[in-house]
């Protein structure tokens, strides 16, 4: 008895200790992103106070009245979840603070996201401090999939949802679809709901809805520089554990008030600023380390291909009817056939998109962050190089952390892609 009251005494120090941690980091992020740029969007205080109150519980100790499903990963079907009345909650954490919690289970060469992320599920920091009654872990890559293994006071919530490698198969396709039907019974037997065809349609066109005005911010911003990306990603962070009809109504807001600065030519760079996509191991907040980065030294982050942004939002459910038994293979395709994460092999769909983006976007120079310990995405560094090369785009390869004690080498890489942007555009401008 007494070596259990030590063990949750130490517990308890350790979340306080990193709570503190965490809100400190929180706080530094928030300041760089709010004060060291002019002209942010009046309709972007509600999502920087998201942000800055992301781990404190203002629940008053007070229990959820639904069940909590924490995903780690945009393949969750996210309408399946709201369907059965539970709350989603992205759980993919981007904190240092804890990353370093989450190093005591890990080998130390572990992706930091990954680290991060069994960190703050271990010693309770998710989002709102939220304890999930189930945690759904898809096999996207080989260091999430063991999640589930390495801690054994929180692996009876985890819920492995099993990927196809390849997504271009009709056996795969038939594959996968038999999983969303397996995680359907797993939700209904966690919640005590059943799903039905009006709950599942209400969950498609709430979802649809914000995708819908989230395709209208990123055209707004793609054709004027109104918005800068660092808010742009705060903006899709937020959809990872905010109500979903309260981020529709804000992004709605913040939609109106764009549009008025588009009609008055209102600009938040110079016309002469390198136009930039970033790609690659996502930006998750508060590790918002390159795009901060690109931004203060005089780049403007138009579009980016990360899991953490536009894969996330962009693709509906095309439903033909209707009917529960229409709806779910509609909505399993929909989490399938347009991804590209670089679990499924052959991946040209990336490649292809990231050229489309580019063209269309007018991009100037392509920033490829890589994590350290993060496989997968360090493998198609090499194909995309090929990719960007045939296609004329000079492109940063950049392999980092959660830690900031390479910004001054990352710096230095940043300062001199962009002056050769910069320099390259002048040229064709003579």
């Amino acid at each position: 008895m007494m070596k259990d009251n030590q063990q949750t005494d130490r517990f308890q120090r350790v979340v306080k200790a990193a709570s503190i941690h965490y809100d400190m980091e929180i706080g530094k992020t928030m300041a760089a992103i709010t004060d060291d740029f002019p002209d942010n969007p009046a309709a972007m205080k509600y999502f920087y106070e998201k942000h800055r109150n992301l781990i404190r519980n203002d629940s008053n100790g007070k229990l959820p009245s639904k069940k909590t499903i924490a995903t780690l990963c945009i393949h969750v079907p996210v309408e399946l979840i709201l369907a059965v009345g539970a709350i989603p909650v992205r759980s993919c954490a981007g904190a240092f603070t804890t990353e370093q919690l989450g190093a005591e289970f890990l080998p130390a060469k572990s992706c930091p996201m990954v680290k991060s992320t069994l960190g703050a599920i271990s010693y309770n920091l998710l989002h709102g401090k939220v304890q999930p009654d189930l945690i759904i872990n898809p096999a996207t890559c080989d260091q999430k999939k063991k999640l589930g293994e390495i801690n054994e006071e929180i692996s009876e919530k985890f819920y492995l949802l099993e990927m196809p490698s390849t997504k271009d198969s009709e056996e795969s396709r038939e594959y996968w679809l038999q999983t969303v039907f397996k995680l359907i019974r797993k939700l209904e037997s966690v919640t005590g709901n059943k799903l039905t065809a009006k709950s599942l349609k209400r969950a498609i066109q709430e979802v649809a809805h914000a995708q819908r005005l989230y395709r209208k911010f990123n055209h707004i911003r793609t054709s004027a520089p109104v918005i800068l990306g660092k808010d742009a990603l705060l903006v899709t962070n937020a959809f990872f554990f905010d109500d979903l009809e309260s981020w529709s109504f804000h992004l709605n807001l913040l939609n109106e008030e764009l549009e008025n600065r588009m009609k008055t030519g209102f600009r938040v760079v110079n016309e002469r600023a390198p136009r930039i996509l970033l790609t690659g191991s996502p930006s998750v907040f508060p590790n918002m380390k390159m795009p901060l980065l690109v931004e203060e030294l005089g780049g403007f982050i138009v579009s980016e291909e990360f899991c953490s942004s536009s894969r996330m939002l962009w693709d509906t459910v095309a439903v033909d009817e209707w009917h529960l038994y229409d709806m779910i293979p509609a909505l399993a395709d929909r989490y399938l056939k347009p991804s590209t994460c670089p679990n499924f092999s052959p991946n040209t769909d990336r490649i292809r998109k990231l050229l489309s983006a580019i063209e269309e976007y007018k991009i100037d120079g392509v920033v490829c962050q890589t994590f350290t310990g993060c496989q997968l995405y360090d493998m198609e560094t090499r194909i995309i190089a090929k990719a960007m090369e045939q296609a004329g785009i000079q492109t940063l390869f950049v392999e980092t952390d959660y830690s900031p004690e390479d910004i001054g080498q990352l710096t230095t890489r940043v300062e001199a892609f962009l002056h050769s942007l910069k320099h390259n555009r002048k040229k064709q401008l003579i």
